[in-house]
Protein backbone atom coordinates (compact mmCIF):
# COMPACT_ATOMS: atom_id res chain seq x y z
CA UNK A 1 0.00 0.00 0.00
CA UNK A 2 1.17 3.43 -0.96
CA UNK A 3 0.60 6.34 1.81
CA UNK A 4 0.15 9.84 0.19
CA UNK A 5 0.13 12.59 2.86
CA UNK A 6 -1.22 15.49 1.58
CA UNK A 7 0.05 18.58 3.50
CA UNK A 8 0.03 22.59 2.84
CA UNK A 9 -1.66 25.50 4.78
CA UNK A 10 -4.83 26.37 6.31
CA UNK A 11 -7.47 26.57 3.40
CA UNK A 12 -4.71 25.53 0.74
CA UNK A 13 -7.34 22.88 -0.29
CA UNK A 14 -6.08 20.02 0.99
CA UNK A 15 -9.04 17.96 1.37
CA UNK A 16 -10.22 18.63 -2.20
CA UNK A 17 -7.07 17.58 -3.43
CA UNK A 18 -7.36 14.59 -1.30
CA UNK A 19 -10.70 13.45 -2.63
CA UNK A 20 -9.43 13.93 -6.44
CA UNK A 21 -6.91 11.09 -6.19
CA UNK A 22 -9.93 8.36 -6.37
CA UNK A 23 -9.13 6.76 -3.47
CA UNK A 24 -9.71 6.11 -0.07
CA UNK A 25 -8.93 9.20 2.11
CA UNK A 26 -8.72 9.63 5.79
CA UNK A 27 -9.68 13.20 6.68
CA UNK A 28 -8.41 13.95 10.72
CA UNK A 29 -10.96 17.20 10.37
CA UNK A 30 -13.66 14.96 9.72
CA UNK A 31 -12.96 12.23 12.70
CA UNK A 32 -12.52 15.18 14.75
CA UNK A 33 -15.49 16.66 14.31
CA UNK A 34 -17.67 12.79 14.52
CA UNK A 35 -15.35 12.96 18.04
CA UNK A 36 -16.75 15.63 19.46
CA UNK A 37 -20.52 14.72 17.66
CA UNK A 38 -20.87 11.04 18.73
CA UNK A 39 -17.74 10.23 21.38
CA UNK A 40 -18.69 10.82 25.35
CA UNK A 41 -15.51 9.82 26.26
CA UNK A 42 -13.88 12.37 24.95
CA UNK A 43 -16.38 14.94 26.00
CA UNK A 44 -15.52 13.65 29.42
CA UNK A 45 -11.90 14.16 29.51
CA UNK A 46 -12.01 17.34 27.70
CA UNK A 47 -14.49 18.49 30.45
CA UNK A 48 -12.47 17.12 33.10
CA UNK A 49 -9.69 19.42 31.79
CA UNK A 50 -10.93 22.56 30.37
CA UNK A 51 -14.34 22.64 32.89
CA UNK A 52 -14.40 26.39 32.02
CA UNK A 53 -15.48 26.27 28.60
CA UNK A 54 -16.81 22.86 28.05
CA UNK A 55 -20.71 22.36 28.99
CA UNK A 56 -22.32 20.06 26.58
CA UNK A 57 -22.46 17.06 24.81
CA UNK A 58 -22.52 16.52 21.77
CA UNK A 59 -19.39 18.87 21.98
CA UNK A 60 -20.13 22.43 20.64
CA UNK A 61 -16.92 23.54 18.23
CA UNK A 62 -17.66 27.02 19.99
CA UNK A 63 -16.91 26.28 23.49
CA UNK A 64 -13.59 24.72 21.71
CA UNK A 65 -12.84 27.64 19.56
CA UNK A 66 -13.52 30.00 23.27
CA UNK A 67 -10.78 27.46 24.98
CA UNK A 68 -8.19 27.64 22.45
CA UNK A 69 -8.87 31.76 22.78
CA UNK A 70 -8.50 32.07 26.55
CA UNK A 71 -5.11 30.19 26.68
CA UNK A 72 -2.13 29.27 24.83
CA UNK A 73 -2.14 25.95 27.13
CA UNK A 74 -5.81 24.58 26.20
CA UNK A 75 -5.18 24.49 22.76
CA UNK A 76 -2.03 21.51 23.78
CA UNK A 77 -4.61 19.86 26.05
CA UNK A 78 -7.26 19.71 23.51
CA UNK A 79 -4.61 18.51 21.13
CA UNK A 80 -3.25 15.48 23.28
CA UNK A 81 -6.73 14.48 24.32
CA UNK A 82 -8.22 14.32 20.72
CA UNK A 83 -5.31 13.10 19.04
CA UNK A 84 -4.62 9.93 20.22
CA UNK A 85 -8.27 9.07 19.39
CA UNK A 86 -7.99 10.74 15.62
CA UNK A 87 -4.21 8.50 15.59
CA UNK A 88 -6.57 5.22 16.61
CA UNK A 89 -8.97 6.13 13.59
CA UNK A 90 -6.60 6.30 11.34
CA UNK A 91 -5.17 2.77 12.32
CA UNK A 92 -8.13 1.13 12.07
CA UNK A 93 -8.79 3.01 8.27
CA UNK A 94 -5.04 1.59 7.55
CA UNK A 95 -5.89 -2.09 8.84
CA UNK A 96 -9.79 -1.54 6.79
CA UNK A 97 -7.69 -0.48 3.48
CA UNK A 98 -4.85 -2.77 3.73
CA UNK A 99 -5.06 -4.00 0.22
CA UNK A 100 -5.91 -0.91 -1.41
CA UNK A 101 -3.24 0.07 -3.73
CA UNK A 102 -3.41 3.78 -2.30
CA UNK A 103 -4.64 5.33 0.37
CA UNK A 104 -4.61 9.38 0.97
CA UNK A 105 -3.90 10.53 4.73
CA UNK A 106 -5.39 14.50 5.31
CA UNK A 107 -4.28 15.56 8.09
CA UNK A 108 -3.36 18.64 8.74
CA UNK A 109 -0.79 17.94 11.76
CA UNK A 110 0.84 15.18 9.55
CA UNK A 111 4.50 16.04 10.21
CA UNK A 112 3.80 18.00 13.44
CA UNK A 113 2.49 14.82 15.30
CA UNK A 114 5.21 12.50 13.55
CA UNK A 115 2.30 10.34 11.52
CA UNK A 116 4.15 9.42 8.22
CA UNK A 117 6.12 6.78 7.52
CA UNK A 118 9.68 7.20 5.53
CA UNK A 119 8.01 5.75 2.63
CA UNK A 120 4.88 7.72 2.36
CA UNK A 121 4.61 9.94 -0.56
CA UNK A 122 4.42 13.53 0.47
CA UNK A 123 2.47 15.99 -1.83
CA UNK A 124 2.16 19.60 -0.67
CA UNK A 125 -0.53 21.75 -2.12
CA UNK A 126 0.56 25.01 -2.42
CA UNK A 127 -1.95 28.18 -2.98
CA UNK A 128 -1.50 32.49 -2.83
CA UNK A 129 -2.42 33.63 0.75
CA UNK A 130 -4.46 35.93 -0.83
CA UNK A 131 -6.84 33.40 -2.21
CA UNK A 132 -6.95 31.23 0.84
CA UNK A 133 -7.68 34.11 3.27
CA UNK A 134 -10.45 34.99 0.68
CA UNK A 135 -11.72 30.99 0.72
CA UNK A 136 -11.58 31.37 4.75
CA UNK A 137 -13.31 34.41 5.40
CA UNK A 138 -16.22 33.35 3.00
CA UNK A 139 -16.41 30.23 6.22
CA UNK A 140 -19.17 31.02 8.35
CA UNK A 141 -17.01 30.31 11.69
CA UNK A 142 -13.62 31.92 10.40
CA UNK A 143 -11.91 33.62 13.04
CA UNK A 144 -8.15 35.26 12.74
CA UNK A 145 -7.04 34.78 16.29
CA UNK A 146 -8.55 30.78 15.67
CA UNK A 147 -6.84 30.93 12.22
CA UNK A 148 -3.33 32.51 13.86
CA UNK A 149 -3.03 29.82 17.03
CA UNK A 150 -3.72 27.11 14.73
CA UNK A 151 -1.35 28.33 12.71
CA UNK A 152 1.97 28.84 15.43
CA UNK A 153 1.28 25.04 16.07
CA UNK A 154 2.25 24.30 12.28
CA UNK A 155 5.65 23.36 11.03
CA UNK A 156 6.50 26.34 8.38
CA UNK A 157 4.80 25.61 4.96
CA UNK A 158 8.34 26.33 3.03
CA UNK A 159 9.61 23.27 5.30
CA UNK A 160 6.14 21.43 4.59
CA UNK A 161 7.13 22.29 0.86
CA UNK A 162 10.99 21.03 1.05
CA UNK A 163 9.82 17.56 2.60
CA UNK A 164 7.23 16.97 -0.27
CA UNK A 165 8.19 15.15 -3.05
CA UNK A 166 5.24 16.83 -5.24
CA UNK A 167 3.66 19.98 -5.55
CA UNK A 168 0.14 21.05 -6.45
CA UNK A 169 0.05 24.71 -7.02
CA UNK A 170 -3.91 25.00 -6.22
CA UNK A 171 -5.52 27.84 -8.43
CA UNK A 172 -8.81 26.72 -6.79
CA UNK A 173 -9.61 25.52 -10.38
CA UNK A 174 -11.11 21.98 -11.17
CA UNK A 175 -8.77 21.37 -14.15
CA UNK A 176 -5.99 22.39 -12.66
CA UNK A 177 -6.31 19.95 -9.33
CA UNK A 178 -6.89 16.88 -11.61
CA UNK A 179 -4.16 17.25 -14.00
CA UNK A 180 -2.02 17.73 -11.31
CA UNK A 181 -3.05 14.56 -9.60
CA UNK A 182 -2.90 12.31 -12.48
CA UNK A 183 0.48 13.40 -13.18
CA UNK A 184 1.45 12.32 -9.52
CA UNK A 185 -0.48 9.30 -10.11
CA UNK A 186 1.30 8.03 -13.22
CA UNK A 187 4.71 8.78 -11.04
CA UNK A 188 3.69 6.85 -8.26
CA UNK A 189 2.29 3.76 -9.81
Amino acid sequence: MIKVGILGDIGSGKSYVAKNFGYPVFNADLEVSKLYKSDRRIFIKLKKELSKYIYSFPINKNEISKAILANNFNLNKIVKIVHKEVRKKMNIFLRKNKDKKIVILDIPLLLENKINGKKDILVFVESKKSDILKRLKKRNNFNRRLFNKFQNIQLSTSYKKKKSKFVIKNDFKKKTVKRAVRYILKEII
